[in-house]
């Protein structure tokens, strides 16, 4: 991390925030879908963002 000068921390810390909002949205929405195939795609944006957030993480540390 001591590559990343404190505006790249800061826009990281910024997709983090933002990030988490659409995972909760995309739960949110695979939640309360009745159609398999669209229950399953929103799943998979969930998972997705969860590992984009686990990277985003990792630059932080």
């Amino acid at each position: 991390m001591s590559n990343l000068s404190k505006l790249d921390v800061q826009n990281l810390r910024h997709l983090l925030v933002f990030g988490e909002s659409d995972k909760q949205k995309y739960q949110t929405y695979a939640e309360q879908c009745t159609d398999p195939n669209v229950k399953q795609f929103f799943q998979k944006e969930v998972q997705s963002a969860e590992q984009t957030r686990q990277k985003l993480i990792q630059f932080l540390k």
